[in-house]
């Protein structure tokens, strides 16, 4: 009988897109796909661990893939399992943990699916991941993540995703653009570039330390040689999104008016702690540059509160700064204190009531701020794919320039590209559309 897997995937993007590329990989060994909540011989749990909470949610997690099949064999992978392999060893349930390296030859640690009273545990140093892995993730049948780029070489306070993930590395250009035509044939309409320091790619590629290729260059290839409709990047460090990617960009058939630009604080004493590699002053431009030759593009921010040290007068600094900037929306995180970060030793801790307080404040600017952009766009003509969802007889999609939509749910439009007026904003924040024509 044909055993049966199962997968949760937490965290980011790129996570996803691994995800997908380990489930390939058991479809080829033989298992069959099943939903996560149904009985499955094994439930593979791929990790994040950026924050507290995520940790917190894989235990979740566990106990759901118990919940579906009692006697299924529990796999965790990725960034929790690489940084904590004997924490999770310890949690009820679980049978094996790969880490960074071994998360992707799964089939060959499943040779029992007997569960055992003590957890099997795999796990490089993370010096041993300075290979490359290619990886795409096709969530719906509109869009697809596609993984260029793996670790970083930063050295940011607050983040373990360097210990997790290991070195700055990338995928070649050729192997990119054949895997980008590879979905394009499969109809997909939107390729969302991923990793954990795009701006950064080229590193690492064909194994050397030195850059081969700039993003810039695989922008322009992606561009001038896959057929795929749209391409958008899901997000770039400021201080690699260069004027030139910028204005390529604004010219672009393919790449869409978007960017997700990390900010983390908007107070430059705070950024210092945190050892960013820019201040206000350069986020500043690279924002007035993308709406000076882009005026219509959307812009979204992550930001950090409560990093130790961030006094009520810094976090002011953060809110007026976001405030004051023309951005579309904003990822908020709450600092949390992780193992083996500089920053947990520095003075200055936020209550945790406090940084809630603040959480709360920069969703409500985000909120508005999105609201603001979306009237900003009433009027115009956009192109919107269509995706497959039908909430309450409606369904959505997004425009190249990231506004989401709806309109009456209509089964042949799903992973359509097409023109659209966009006429009101509904009391819930989406935006009724006049369909057009296809694109």
């Amino acid at each position: 009988m044909q055993k049966s897997a199962a997968f949760y995937t937490l965290g980011c993007k790129l996570n996803f897109s691994e995800t997908s590329t380990i489930a390939r990989n058991l479809v080829q060994g033989g298992y069959q796909t099943v939903e996560f909540d149904q009985k499955a011989d094994v439930y593979v749990i791929n990790t994040c661990s950026v924050t507290q909470n995520a940790d917190n949610e894989c235990k979740r997690i566990v106990k759901k893939a118990l919940k579906a099949n009692p006697e299924g064999f529990v796999v965790v992978v990725g960034c929790y399992a690489q940084l904590k392999p004997e924490e999770i060893a310890e949690l009820p349930g679980v049978d094996l943990v790969l880490g960074a390296k071994e998360k992707f030859n799964i089939v060959s640690f499943l040779y029992s699916l007997d569960k055992a009273d003590q957890a099997q545990v795999h796990s490089c140093e993370i010096e041993e991941a300075d290979f490359y892995e290619s990886a795409y993730s096709i969530g719906d049948r509109t869009r697809a993540f596609l993984k260029v780029q793996d670790g970083c070489d930063y050295v940011c306070t607050y983040c373990t995703i360097p210990l997790a993930r290991g070195i700055s590395r990338s995928d070649s250009v050729e192997n990119i653009l054949n895997k980008a035509q590879e979905i394009s044939d499969q109809g997909i309409q939107e390729i969302v570039l991923t990793g954990v320091n795009i701006g950064d790619y080229g590193k690492g590629e064909f194994g050397n330390k030195k850059h081969e290729n700039t993003f810039m260059e695989l922008c322009e290839r992606l561009d001038a040689e896959t057929s795929v409709h749209r391409l958008r990047i899901s997000s770039i460090e400021p201080n690699l999104l260069k004027n030139e990617l910028i204005d390529f960009t604004s010219t672009s058939q393919r790449f869409v008016p978007h960017f997700h630009i990390p900010l983390q604080s908007g107070s430059d004493n705070i950024l210092k702690k945190m050892k960013r590699r820019y201040l206000t002053g350069l986020y500043k431009e690279r924002v007035a540059r993308i709406k000076e030759v882009m005026p219509h593009a959307c812009i979204g921010v992550d930001v950090i509160v409560g990093f130790p040290g961030e006094t009520h007068e810094e976090f002011l600094k953060t809110y007026n700064f976001l405030n004051e900037l023309d951005i579309s929306y904003l990822h908020v995180f709450t600092y949390s204190e992780r193992d083996d970060t500089e920053a947990i030793h520095f003075d200055g801790v936020v209550p945790m009531s406090e940084r809630k307080k603040r959480n709360k404040m920069l969703r409500i600017l985000s909120e508005k701020k999105r609201m603001a952009f979306y009237k900003s766009q009433l009027g115009s003509t956009r192109k919107v794919v269509w995706e497959a969802d039908n909430k309450n007889g409606m369904m959505h999609g997004f425009t190249e320039n990231y506004v989401k939509v709806q309109t009456p749910y209509d089964e042949s439009l799903i992973n359509q590209l097409m023109e659209v007026e966009l006429v009101m904003l509904n009391p819930d924040g989406i935006v009724d559309v006049q369909l057009l024509q296809p694109a």
